[in-house]
């Protein structure tokens, strides 16, 4: 079981690694700094702490003379103010100030400081569909989160069920022959229905089936368009 999460978790990163070198194109030293500088995942990982409160704690670091960890607080800060530039276009020009103001206390300085307009927008185009894919993710994973639910309700109402048939069974062995006889048809009835609503049931998880099919077959060609528009854009 691990080493198949382990397996899916590679192919998807090789995918994304796909992404962003079709993005890059010949650009072989604009993918190896992005490469390692971009995330799958920008929401869970980049800091939700705002950028001076980032910069205050980088600060503090050196003025501690621990220099490590403010490099390495300063890279979170260059990956925040990436990351918001790309979400906020009208204020991109604040944001690539702040970073290369801040370019020389992080590695690839040079690199950000003379292609930094390259970065920008190589990032916006990797984490709009990068949060595009999550987003689709979400909503599927959102849809069968729903059905287990429906189906655990199911099951435990089949439960309530056979023990509602167990306690009638049970009350049948002191009823006379003639009350017992119509009890037995009553709980025939009662099965009939039972079984005419499982079957609907069964019914509409085939077609929420089939409509989930038909919607990830949709968001593949969304996303084969999107790829598309996105290798026009280099």
């Amino acid at each position: 079981m691990w080493r198949r999460k382990r397996k899916i978790e590679e192919k998807k990163e090789k995918k994304e690694e796909s992404l962003l070198k079709e993005l890059c194109g010949d650009d072989a030293k604009l993918y190896d700094v992005l490469g390692g500088m971009l995330y799958l995942d920008p929401i869970e990982a980049i800091s939700r702490k705002n950028l001076e409160i980032l910069i205050e704690e980088a600060e503090k670091s050196i003025k501690d003379e621990n220099y490590e960890e403010a490099r390495q607080k300063y890279r979170r800060v260059v990956d925040k103010a990436i990351f918001e530039a790309t979400q906020n276009p009208r204020e991109r020009s604040r944001y690539i100030k702040i970073i290369q103001d801040l370019a020389s206390k992080t590695e690839n300085y040079k690199f950000m400081s003379e292609r930094i307009e390259d970065v920008i927008k190589i990032a916006s185009l990797y984490y709009n569909e990068r949060l595009e894919e999550l987003g689709v993710r979400e909503r599927r994973e959102t849809r069968r989160q729903e059905r287990r639910d429906v189906e655990s309700e199911e099951q435990m109402e089949e439960k309530k069920a056979g023990e509602r048939r167990e306690a009638r069974r049970q009350e049948r062995k002191e009823m006379g022959r003639g009350e017992r006889k119509e009890a037995e048809s009553e709980d025939k009835r009662e099965e009939k229905k039972a079984g005419e609503r499982r079957e609907a049931r069964r019914q509409e998880r085939k077609e929420a089936e089939r409509e989930e099919k038909r919607m990830d077959e949709r968001e593949e060609e969304r996303r084969k368009e999107r790829r598309k528009e996105l290798s026009k854009t280099r």
